[in-house]
């Protein structure tokens, strides 16, 4: 029999950065994050189970998966077959409406929307968090993307088997925008899970990142509680700059930045010392999002549009966790 499902996910940025996972399985992240769901942005994914198919079919912007994705998606299928008790391949069409594997979080988007959508093809009456953790074990970003407004993920712990996102707060607490300043088109030439495991086993630097940075994210929780733009984006920049830096010492580096990434930065610089409040985030890419208050969007639109090298603008605002569009079957 048939069974197909469609669901939507929309990226995620930590405001407060993970970087680096516990060794051994499970796919655990080694310090707690805190994000906030982006609609603006948004992945598209049908999952169809299908008994006349011998293996999965799987497409990503209308072509193939790459080796590597498709081992990931599989792995995530195989998971969801177990928990149905059938070994029906499936089809799986994915598409993001912004450019993918480029720093932009589309592997949390992705495999936010493939794991929903892939539980309810199954007809599995799975609750959000059990979803949430399903996604973590594929990409750790994406168990944040399960869920609308302001999230947090925990850090692993040994011994513990199951860790889905929490939501922390409702996406219209704050009236914020965050202005994704796009750098290029193409994707990065380093993964983030490669980036991640370099750092881990050769930067000099990734020790003190473990050590600072929960208290960098009690300064994110701390600051969005109290709606302060101030505190929050001194600490959202130094999560940014403290992981890229970390990453920045790893054999050979690892670094995502390139010339028009360090232009926008400067362009944040400069918007706050002319007195509006804005302040840069960096994720594993070149990218630059600008997270300031609505009422200061179009000052902060109009000064990253001067930037030489920046592509386009994306403007997003907290919105929305995974839904499903539709299921049949």
């Amino acid at each position: 029999m048939k069974r197909s499902a469609r669901a939507v996910a929309h990226p995620n940025i930590a405001l407060a950065k993970y970087w680096g996972k516990l060794e051994g399985p499970g796919n655990f992240p080694a310090v707690p994050s805190l994000s906030v769901t982006l609609a603006g942005m948004r992945t598209e994914t049908t999952v169809r189970f299908d008994p006349a198919l011998t293996e999965d079919r799987l497409l990503l912007q209308g072509e193939p998966a790459t080796p590597a994705a498709a081992a990931r998606m599989t792995k995530l299928l195989d998971r969801v077959r177990e928990e149905a008790g059938f070994a029906t391949r499936a089809e799986v069409i994915s598409r993001n409406d912004f450019p993918t594997a480029s720093g932009l979080a589309s592997s949390a988007s992705g495999f936010a929307a493939l794991a929903l959508a892939s539980v309810r093809a199954a007809g599995l009456a799975w609750d959000l968090p059990t979803i949430s953790d399903l996604a973590r074990r594929s990409s750790a970003s994406a168990a944040r993307s399960i869920f609308g407004g302001f999230v947090t993920l925990p850090a692993g712990e040994p011994g513990i088997d199951k860790l889905p996102a929490e939501p922390f707060l409702p996406a219209d607490h704050w009236d914020l925008v965050v202005v994704v300043a796009v750098a290029t088109e193409q994707a990065k030439d380093v993964g983030s899970t490669e980036g991640m495991l370099r750092t881990s086993k050769t930067s000099p630097l990734y020790e003190g990142w473990l050590k600072g940075a929960p208290a960098i994210y009690e300064r994110v929780r701390q600051a969005l509680l109290r709606r302060d733009l101030e505190a929050l984006g001194a600490a959202v920049e130094q999560s940014a700059l403290a992981m890229h830096g970390t990453a920045m010492g790893a054999d050979p580096p690892v670094v995502y930045f390139r010339p028009v990434t360090l232009a926008a930065l400067e362009a944040v610089r400069g918007l706050r010392r002319n007195g509006t409040l804005a302040y840069a985030t960096m994720d594993a890419g070149p990218h630059v999002k600008v997270v300031t208050e609505a009422s200061n969007l179009d000052v902060v639109a109009a000064a990253m549009k001067e930037v030489p090298g920046i592509e386009r603008l994306i403007v997003a605002r907290p919105g929305p966790g995974a839904e499903v569009l539709e299921e049949e079957g």
